[in-house]
């Protein structure tokens, strides 16, 4: 089923998708910072290690971009999706250090028919990102519209 389009349908509640690994540079946290959140612990060695963080660390919101490419490499490449409505929680719960090594893990916890779209389903995922120690560092939550394979499927869920 690799290869094959999921829809809704394949989108049951409790069904986990993992991401590959992805390890994360020094030179790639200070480009992202450098071009959209300059702080000084985002920019600098010295600074990162000054810090509560303990180390040159990337923006949350860098941590939240890579979860976002991990996520379409491993799901949304493969999905028959309409985009998606906004995120529900985002937590950056531990830094992201320079020369980590992630993995996300994508947890469907809803869905059910739109009744407004005929046709599409809201798939609400909870993803889960974990570093190379077993530490959990961030977590989302976060609707996606998905066609649906057969209509008739949206009856069933009601």
């Amino acid at each position: 089923m690799a290869d094959e389009t999921l829809y809704y349908e394949d989108f049951e509640e409790g069904r986990a998708f993992e991401s590959a690994e992805r390890t994360v540079s020094a030179e790639e946290i200070i480009a992202f910072a450098a071009e959209f959140d300059p702080q000084p612990m985002h920019l600098d060695e010295a600074a990162g290690k000054a810090s509560i963080l303990g180390g040159l660390s990337g923006s949350g919101w860098h941590m939240s971009s890579i979860a976002m490419r991990l996520f379409y490499d491993s799901v949304v490449s493969r999905t028959a999706g309409e985009g998606g409505p906004g995120i529900d929680v985002m937590e950056w719960r531990r830094p992201l250090i320079a020369g980590d090594t992630v993995r996300l893990t994508i947890r469907v916890k809803t869905r059910r028919p739109l009744a407004s779209r005929p046709g599409i389903g809201l798939v609400t995922m909870e993803h889960t990102m974990m570093n190379q120690k077993g530490e959990r560092i961030m977590r989302m939550e976060a609707p996606v519209l998905i066609r649906m394979r057969n209509q008739h499927s949206a009856e069933a869920d009601q």
